[in-house]
């Protein structure tokens, strides 16, 4: 029987998605408003041109700060909400769903140095796989019939 005892911090990912890559960020602890900012920052020097943002009804999705970037942006950035309870139309989560399964099953990291590590080298490398990226999006939008 194999024993592991993980005593590290937690790690978060923000991702978002543009018809022909994703945009990614890992985070140390939970995702709070100020990381939601920082990750729309990072999507405005990345994405030219408007953004629409469709998102989840996360807390911190609707708190002041998040909005109040958003409404710097004057309408660079557009905000549309997903349905209450329905992960499937959200091309990232087939991200999260993929990572997991095959990226990293059985990765078992000495320290959150290497998860850190590792969870982004995986990424990057999902990013460089175009035929991938249409398949998240093949996948939400079969879920919507």
């Amino acid at each position: 029987m194999l024993q592991y005892h993980f005593n590290w911090k937690l790690l978060s990912v923000a991702a978002g998605m543009t018809w022909w890559n994703f945009y990614f960020r890992l985070y140390p602890g939970t995702i709070r408003s100020a990381q939601v900012v920082d990750f729309l920052g990072h999507l405005l020097r990345h994405v030219p041109g408007k953004l629409l943002v469709l998102w989840d009804r996360l807390s911190q999705h609707k708190a002041r700060l998040t909005q109040a970037f958003i409404g710097a942006q004057r309408g660079r950035i557009v905000t549309e909400y997903l349905p209450t309870y329905a992960p499937e139309l959200n091309p990232v989560e087939y991200i999260w769903g993929y990572w997991k399964k095959h990226e990293l099953p059985n990765f078992c990291p000495r320290d959150f140095g290497q998860l850190s590590y590792q969870a982004r080298r995986a990424l990057r490398r999902m990013r460089r796989r175009p035929v991938l990226i249409r398949a998240f999006w093949e996948h939400a939008q079969l879920s919507l019939y």
